[in-house]
């Protein structure tokens, strides 16, 4: 039998952090599959606390889930073999092919990467073997030359596996000409020497109006032009993998019937639980930042996961939201806690081990729920579907760690192929539940809608993700030469 070929690669990289990276790649993904390619993507390594459930027992970042979904293909932990997820302004939790391997501080992380890049160039090797195309997404900048030494992310990668790169610059934020000639300028010879094409994202306006602009990069860089790529409004449909996502206020939403309010705290994670809900016409989501107060006209207040549930539950109870929060339950309105969030509604968290932070114990939590959770080294990482209490079907993933355990778990959130799972009150006014992707589910979260007062739900939520990729594709097909960037893959 004849072996596959490994496939060929390119590489994405960008002037800085969210000038479109993760946005491109999954937009090619479904483009080069819609050409009938088989597509796989790649990220060495990646920052985020939202993360995806693979096919094969671990976990990768959000963004390579989208692009995997892209590509039509099941998620690997291959795809993003290193991973950082922050628990501190200073270190993160270090996940290694899908598995965490333990946590490190930044400055002991630069040393330590250098022996993750047998184990990256192994991933990546596994994934050509199975695809026609492998892209490959950067990370941050790549003119970060003060941390190009074991560097596995940018340059150093592309490099160690002979991969040309394509560089992205940003035009929204302005000095995109400087930003892409001054990444050649500050890179070492052999380093710029793999860059060969760049892409100017998120214009807008007439294009006639910055061709010189092309011309002159083209001039400064030698690097041939790909495409002047306008803004995709729609990108906001799509699932987000960066926190920053969270920073901007929405505005007001015109006809909304129902108010959900999220506290916002420091180490929040998978926050895309959101996307379903700010899709729904009729829903407001309302974020609500420490120092700012819950609105008294809130139909649900919902709790988020976590990456430092003790550090965040502080922070929640400092900013006084806890008080806010028991105000609405009083009010007889609904409490939703889903992961770290259910353990804050708990009486007590415990970290003995030190597994999300310091070792230490908040006595004193929400008190919605009478269970208490401690924090184990053992993490739970699996699809799911079940039955919520009140008979509606949903499927989802869990990614935890933790035990909670007391009296609510008498009366469970769901039953997952017949286990219970999770814990309500005695009025069932407070719920938790160590299920993600809950709301993704049109069935759960039409039962939810009806039950806050609202209608049911008319989207078909995860259609709408494909049909937004497929536009995304188009897209990039309409102002991107996609022709010469498959000819400078190799």
């Amino acid at each position: 039998m004849t072996q596959k070929p490994p496939a060929r690669a390119l590489m994405f990289q960008g002037t800085g952090s969210d000038v479109g990276k993760s946005l491109v790649v999954a937009g090619l993904a479904r483009a080069f599959t819609l050409r009938g390619l088989r597509v796989l993507p790649f990220k060495p390594q990646n920052m985020s606390n939202n993360a995806a459930v693979t096919a094969d027992g671990g976990e990768i970042g959000r963004a390579q889930a989208l692009q995997a979904r892209a590509a039509r293909a099941p998620l690997s932990v291959h795809m993003n073999p290193v991973l950082l997820k922050p628990q501190s302004e200073v270190g993160a939790q270090l996940v290694v092919q899908g598995k965490v391997v333990g946590n490190a501080r930044a400055a002991e992380y630069q040393e330590i990467k250098a022996g993750l890049m047998p184990r990256v160039l192994d991933s990546f090797s596994r994934l050509k073997q199975q695809a026609d195309l492998v892209l490959v997404e950067g990370a941050g900048s790549a003119s970060e030359v003060n941390l190009r030494r074991n560097d596995i992310a940018n340059m150093g990668f592309a490099r160690a596996a002979d991969v040309p790169v394509v560089l992205i610059g940003d035009i929204d934020r302005g000095g995109v000409i400087a930003s892409l000639a001054g990444t050649k300028l500050v890179l070492e010879p052999d380093d710029a020497a793999m860059i060969r094409a760049f892409i100017v994202n998120r214009f807008r306006g007439d294009p006639a109006l910055f061709a010189e602009g092309m011309t002159m990069i083209e001039g400064f860089t030698g690097w041939a032009p790909i495409g002047l790529l306008p803004h995709f409004a729609e990108a906001i449909r799509l699932p987000a993998e960066d926190a920053l996502a969270l920073q901007s206020k929405p505005a007001a939403k015109a006809g909304a019937k129902l108010r959900i309010a999220v506290p916002i705290l420091p180490h929040v994670s998978n926050f895309d639980d959101l996307d379903p809900l700010d899709a729904e016409p009729e829903v407001e989501l309302v974020r609500i930042r420490p120092g700012e107060v819950l609105p008294a006209d809130a139909d649900l207040v919902l709790l988020l996961g976590s990456k430092a549930t003790i550090a965040d539950l502080q922070v929640l109870k400092q900013a006084g939201l806890d008080t806010d929060i028991a105000a609405h339950r009083r009010q007889g309105k609904p409490v939703l806690g889903l992961c770290g969030g259910y353990q804050m509604l708990g009486k007590a968290v415990a970290d003995p081990d030190g597994i999300e932070g310091p070792a230490g114990a908040v006595e004193q939590g929400l008190g919605l729920l009478d269970v208490k959770t401690r924090l184990t080294g053992q993490k739970h990482l699996t699809a799911v579907s079940g039955k919520t209490a009140d008979g509606h079907s949903f499927a989802g993933y869990e990614m935890h760690v933790g035990e909670t355990s007391g009296a609510d778990r008498a009366r469970p959130f769901a039953l997952i192929g017949g286990v219970p799972e999770g814990a309500s009150s005695a009025d069932g006014l407070v719920r938790g539940t160590y299920v993600h992707g809950l709301f993704a589910d049109d069935r759960q979260r039409s039962s939810w809608l009806t039950r806050l007062g609202g209608t049911e739900t008319r989207l078909d939520y995860e259609q709408g993700v494909e049909d937004v990729l497929d536009r995304l594709a188009a897209h990039l097909e309409r102002h991107l030469d996609l022709d010469l960037l498959i000819s400078l893959a190799r």
